[in-house]
């Protein structure tokens, strides 16, 4: 079958039911729709845990938030015209920066920010399309980006406190599923360690008395979900727009990721991906759903399967819509009590903030060169004291802060370097022999 514009037209990948040892399934292929499908769900099941832990902790509805990763996903599959495989499932990095537009001005208040990130992420994206990525490495080298994803994280510990210190034994046991499901299981139930760690949590709770089933009982079987509309506050806008740089970078990795699995040249899909999230965010953010990125749980599944196929993914977004118009299914998540939330939350923030860590590690990142060292140490410093100063009658966090000091911190510092002569040298830094200013 001929494949359009839009990444229709899938070739059967030989006989449709078996790969050949080496072989995968390349995104225009497909197997028979039986496999197919059963992919699907693999990856419906490895976005699930996470996805809908993000409106739990949020307060947004659930099935708002899955029906709108499910349109977001088609959305995203249409626009990169079916050459990236990927679902766009809720972002963890909206967690902060909604709960405190939540405590400002509500969830109108909340979405409205959610849009402002989908629109700014829109344009990055076009500017990338026109112009390619080299203008972001510039803007947030290593140093800088890996200081802001890890700030976002960190900034999220002191959300976890209260359930560990009102309820310890279910926090503390849902922790412990996690960690110990991620590496006790093979397969597709050691990726879904998230979810398993929650289940067990809500058995815990359940036993405890802490789970209230009445919003369960009084849920339809069948209806719409929840719809909210957004409201406009500029005072949010800052602390939104860190977001976009996290979204940024996530695209980015995950196309490169997927672009090594599959052997495929996507660089001219950069700006396609990055439009396609913005555009799910806005879309997100109009009705009520949270704001979306790129999933590695499910780079995950097509790493184990060597099914890059995007068949498998109009199916994942496809269910995925279809529940969301299952009101005692959104009913019955939304009884996930706190300490669940704070136990999975736990592992959840501390791998963002490590993953910023590890944007430093896998690039190199020189810390005994003081530009670099101060960047860090400043904006985490800022981010996870999360002062919240009033300027101009605006509020702008932790996140907002520690980011604008990041950025700011780096460029002048390097500028005045630059200009003095007194900037570390490539030669110094790979001899390993510079100390650094701070003795």
């Amino acid at each position: 079958m001929k494949r359009n514009a839009l990444g229709f037209g899938w070739t059967l990948h030989g006989d449709g039911k078996t790969i050949r040892p080496g072989a995968v399934v390349a995104p225009e292929e497909r197997l028979s729709w039986p496999l197919t499908a059963s992919i699907g769900v693999q990856h419906i099941m490895a976005m699930f845990g996470a996805t809908v832990l993000v409106p739990t902790l949020t307060g947004f509805p659930v099935s708002t938030t899955i029906l709108f990763t499910g349109v977001g996903t088609l959305l995203f599959l249409l626009i990169t015209q079916g050459k990236v495989p990927s679902y766009l499932g809720s972002s963890f990095a909206f967690i902060a920066p909604i709960g405190a537009a939540m405590n400002q001005h509500g969830i109108g208040g909340a979405l409205g920010g959610l849009i402002m990130s989908g629109v700014a992420l829109f344009l990055v994206g076009l500017i990338v399309q026109k112009s390619g990525v080299g203008w972001i490495h510039t803007l947030m080298p290593p140093v800088v980006m890996g200081t802001i994803v890890a700030a976002i994280g960190l900034n999220l510990a002191s959300a976890t406190t209260t359930a560990m210190q009102d309820v310890p034994l279910t926090t503390f046991v849902t922790l412990a599923a996690v960690v110990i499901s991620a590496v006790l299981f093979k397969g597709m139930l050691g990726r879904l360690s998230i979810l398993v760690g929650i289940v067990v949590g809500y058995l815990v709770a359940l036993l405890q008395g802490q789970v209230d089933f009445t919003a369960v009982s009084e849920a339809g079987w069948v209806g719409l979900p929840p719809f909210h509309l957004p409201e406009f506050h500029a005072n949010l806008l800052p602390l939104f727009l860190p977001v976009v740089l996290v979204l940024v970078a996530e695209n980015i990795g995950h196309v490169k990721t997927v672009a090594l699995m599959t052997g495929r040249d996507l660089d001219r899909s950069y700006g396609r991906a990055l439009m396609s999230d913005g555009v799910a965010t806005a879309l997100a953010g109009s009705f009520g759903g949270s704001g979306t990125t790129t999933y590695a749980e499910n780079i995950g599944v097509m790493a184990s399967s060597r099914v890059y196929s995007t068949a498998a993914y109009w199916v994942a977004g496809s269910v995925a819509i279809l529940l969301a118009f299952l009101p005692k299914f959104g009913a019955l998540i939304s009884t996930i009590p706190a300490g669940v939330s704070g136990g999975a939350g736990i592992v959840l923030y501390g791998m963002i903030g490590i993953m910023g860590a590890r944007l430093w590690v896998q690039n190199q990142v020189d810390f005994s060169n003081p530009i670099n060292l101060m960047t860090a140490g400043s904006g985490l410093i800022i981010a996870i004291a999360n002062p919240v100063l009033t300027i101009a009658g605006a509020q702008y966090g932790g996140i907002a802060l520690g980011t604008a000091a990041t950025l700011l911190i780096f460029h002048v510092m390097r500028t005045i370097a630059r200009a003095r002569g007194t900037e570390v040298s490539a030669a110094a830094e790979d001899s390993g022999v510079n100390p650094s200013k701070l003795g």
